[in-house]
């Protein structure tokens, strides 16, 4: 899309991430993580699907993600983010 390659749309981009990586930390996750990176995990270290009884939002999130692009928090987790989160993404 040309509107995010402008200089606006990449100033649009460059808040959307740092809003993700606000509520990352909020909730008590690496706050240089983005959410869907941190939902992915979750999704990976149970085979692919969110436990509902124990992740209800991440869930939410995760099946809102899908409808926009398939496998959307597979493909952004970042290998090198998540050290510092105060709740971890394993359980």
């Amino acid at each position: 899309m040309k509107f995010w390659k402008s200089k606006f749309g990449r100033y649009v981009f460059n808040n959307l991430i740092a809003l993700d990586q606000t509520w990352n930390a909020r909730t008590g996750g690496d706050p240089d993580e983005t959410i869907s990176s941190r939902i992915g995990k979750i999704k990976r270290n149970h085979a692919g699907k969110i436990p509902f009884n124990r992740h209800p939002l991440a869930w939410v999130i995760d099946s809102g993600l899908e409808a926009i692009q398939k496998d959307h928090c597979i493909n952004s987790i970042e290998e090198d983010e998540g050290k510092d989160s105060v709740i971890p993404d394993e359980s």
